[in-house]
C-alpha cells in the first residue's frame, strides 16, 4: 500500500466517521480489510482502494468504514464503569425520578451489545426498586452488521465468559446450540438502531445517562469536542455521563465535571445547581413524553 493509498483511507474515514488513523495504524488495514477484500473479489488492499474511488462505489465505502469503526466489546467491560452504575448512578436517579418513573440510557459506541446487556441485567438485578418503572435502553453504532448480532442477543462460549459471572449467565441467558443467548425478558428492555456519532443528535431525545466509551480516543480534538457537547445538549441536567478509563475531557469541553472519586464518570459543570426538573415543568413533560414507547419492567 502506497502512501498515496493509505493518505485516501485516512481521509475518507475521517469525513465518514472521525476516525483518525495515524501512521502508525497501518497494520489495522490488512487485519480489518482482508474480509472485505475477499467477499468483493479483489486481490489486494489496493485493489480496493482503488475500487472506493470509482463512481456508484457507496456501499462498498460503507463496508470498509464499518469494517475499521468495530471495537471490541464485553459483558461488565472494566467492571468500574457498572460499579458507578450500581453505587452512584441508580441510586441518584432512583430517588431523582420517583415521581416520573422513568429512565432513558444510551450506549453511544454499542458495538455487539454487551454493554448494554450488562446495565439491563444490573437493573433487573435491582428487583422491585425498578417495578412500574419505564425504563428505555438504547444502543446506538455506526456499524449495520454489528448491530444485528447486538439485536439477536447471541454470544458464544468464549464471549459469555468473558466478563460475564456464572449465576448471572445461568440466570439471564438460554443455550441455543453451542451458543448463548440473552433471553426474552432482557431483550425486551433494549433496542439497537444504526446511528453515526457525526450526525445530529436531536432527534434522540433526552437522556438520563449516557455511555460513550472507547470511542473517543479515535478521533481528534475538534471531533471530540463536537461529540460530547453535542451529547451535553441531549442530557437531563442531573444525568450522567460515562467515559473510558483513558478517556479525558481535559483541554477539550467545560461543558462536564468529574465525579469525585468515581473515574470516568462526569455530570454536566453545574448540573446539581440546576437541579432535578420539577414534576410540573415543560420540559418534564416532554421528558415523559419522549419515554412514553419504552419498555416497560415485567
Amino acid at each position: 500500500m502506497t502512501p498515496q493509498e493509505y493518505g485516501y483511507l485516512q481521509n475518507m474515514l475521517k469525513e465518514r466517521s472521525g476516525l483518525v488513523l495515524s501512521e502508525d495504524k497501518q497494520y489495522l488495514i490488512e487485519s480489518r480489510l482482508s474480509p472485505v477484500v475477499k467477499k468483493n473479489g479483489l486481490e489486494n488492499i489496493s485493489d480496493l482502494i482503488r475500487k472506493l474511488q470509482l463512481p456508484g462505489s457507496e456501499n462498498l465505502k460503507s463496508a470498509v468504514t464499518e469494517a475499521m469503526t468495530i471495537n471490541e466489546s464485553f459483558f461488565f467491560r472494566d467492571k468500574t464503569p457498572f460499579k458507578n452504575f450500581e453505587e452512584v448512578m441508580m441510586p441518584s436517579l432512583l430517588k431523582a425520578r420517583q415521581a416520573k418513573r422513568s429512565l432513558r440510557i444510551w450506549s453511544a459506541a454499542a458495538s455487539s451489545g454487551q454493554e448494554l446487556y450488562s446495565l439491563a441485567i444490573l437493573i433487573k438485578e435491582k428487583g422491585d426498586a425498578f417495578r412500574s418503572w419505564k425504563v428505555e435502553l438504547m444502543g446506538t453504532d455506526i456499524s449495520t452488521e454489528i448491530l444485528e448480532k447486538a439485536k439477536t442477543g447471541l454470544y458464544s462460549q468464549f464471549e459469555v465468559q468473558r466478563g460475564m459471572p456464572s449465576p448471572l449467565l445461568v440466570k439471564y441467558f438460554q443455550q441455543v446450540g453451542s451458543l448463548w443467548q440473552v433471553e426474552s425478558g432482557l431483550r425486551a428492555m433494549v433496542s439497537f438502531r444504526n446511528y453515526n456519532l457525526l450526525d445530529n443528535f436531536s432527534s434522540l431525545g433526552t437522556f438520563d445517562i449516557v455511555f460513550c466509551r472507547n470511542v473517543l480516543i479515535y478521533f481528534d480534538r475538534e471531533t471530540k469536542q463536537d461529540v460530547l457537547e453535542r451529547i451535553a445538549r441531549q442530557m437531563a441536567p442531573d444525568g450522567y455521563l460515562v467515559l473510558g478509563a483513558a478517556e479525558t475531557i481535559v483541554g477539550i469541553t467545560d461543558k462536564f465535571e468529574p465525579v469525585d472519586g468515581r473515574q470516568g464518570l462526569l455530570r454536566l459543570k453545574n448540573g446539581s445547581a440546576v437541579g432535578a426538573l420539577s414534576e410540573s415543568s415543560p420540559l418534564q413533560q416532554a421528558a415523559a413524553d419522549l419515554a412514553a414507547n419504552a419498555k416497560k419492567i415485567a
